[in-house]
């Protein structure tokens, strides 16, 4: 059955909603977009123009259109400041919400919106959209399967100079806030363990064209005495790893190593003699469901099957805070220069 839905936010990240909820195969004719909202109309005039939606009302007051077309769907797209107040308008009037990420500015923000859905109802979930690739997938199964023994660490490096212009320059801990939320969700989910502490130190590298934060150098605690390094740049040009980071992933019997794109290389012990023991090359399953490989798309389609089946989707915000608390803890170590706790 098509749900209606209102989007929220109708800058450059909506661009790549409309086009997975308009084109992508697994979502299209699931969805009618009834409305577009933007504190500048004019915006959201000129998306819908773009994308042919000229049967839906534009306005800029979210609370007035959510009762004038009374959507079954809120999709947030808003910058993060403004995120609390649009998901507690949209579950104020009874519609499921997904939002662009962070899910909150702050962890007290964020469990306030987790009350409210469950109050209300109603799903909220987070475009995690970077846990919804075929990597992040077929390592999570490696690892269920054992073939690696028990994990013991898994390390990545997030290395690019990314020139955005714009907001991202001017930002406080820029690098964790906007960007590292995706990998320490995949490494989280990949793992299948549940932080418990880490110790972070940020800089912002000599050279950098952001005004704070630009680079991390993190150390998380992870349950069952499972490691996670999390190396990152957003100011370090030269040698640009994947978008997805480069990753190693150490096991009792052996190692995977990822690029972060489409190169995977693991090798288990196969001997038990000698100095360093002799090792035999084993294959990375694919994934088992390739519908959750397709990034953004997978996630609305994921986010309208939990509603259908009246449960809740993979990245909803009481999920998804777990990864945010990650964020928010570096920060707070990076800050005080001191271990900090994980609790959620």
């Amino acid at each position: 059955m098509t749900k209606t839905a209102v989007l929220a936010g109708c800058g450059a990240m909506s661009k790549g909603w409309l086009k997975a909820i308009l084109e992508a195969p697994e979502v299209t004719g699931c969805v009618e977009v009834v409305g577009l909202v933007d504190l500048d109309p004019a915006v959201a005039q000129a998306r819908a123009d773009e994308f042919g939606l000229s049967g839906a009302a534009i306005g800029s007051d979210l609370d007035a259109m959510l009762a004038k077309v009374k959507p079954d769907l809120l999709f947030d797209v808003v910058v993060p400041v403004a995120r609390h107040d649009v998901v507690a308008t949209g579950l104020k009037h009874g519609c499921h919400v997904l939002s662009e990420k962070p899910m909150a500015t702050s962890l007290v923000a964020g469990q306030d919106l987790i009350e409210k859905a469950k109050t209300a109802g109603r799903v909220h979930a987070v475009v995690q959209n970077r846990r919804f690739i075929a990597g992040v997938r077929r390592i999570r199964q490696l690892i269920e399967s054992g073939a690696l023994g028990e994990l013991t660490g898994l390390h990545c490096d997030f290395f690019i100079g990314a020139h955005f212009g714009g907001f991202r320059e001017q930002m406080e801990n820029v690098l964790l806030l906007d960007m590292a939320i995706h990998t320490l969700d995949a490494a989280r989910f990949m793992a299948g363990k549940v932080p418990l502490a880490v110790y972070c130190l940020e800089n912002n590298p000599r050279g950098s064209w952001y005004s704070h934060g630009a680079a991390a150098n993190a150390i998380f605690e992870f349950s069952d005495d499972v490691v996670f390094t999390y190396r990152g740049s957003w100011a370090a040009e030269g040698a640009n790893t994947s978008w997805e980071s480069a990753w190693r992933f150490v096991g009792t019997k052996g190692t995977l190593l990822w690029d972060g794109e489409n190169k995977f290389e693991a090798k288990v012990v196969a001997g038990d003699s000698g100095f360093l023991r002799e090792l035999v090359g084993i294959d990375v399953p694919e994934p088992a469901d390739l519908a959750q490989t397709h990034g953004h798309a997978s996630v609305i389609a994921e986010f309208l099957a939990a509603i259908d089946e009246n449960r809740q989707p993979e990245t909803a915000g009481n999920d998804n805070i777990k990864s945010l608390a990650m964020v928010f803890a570096a920060i707070e170590s990076a800050k005080t220069k001191q271990r900090v706790t994980i609790a959620v």
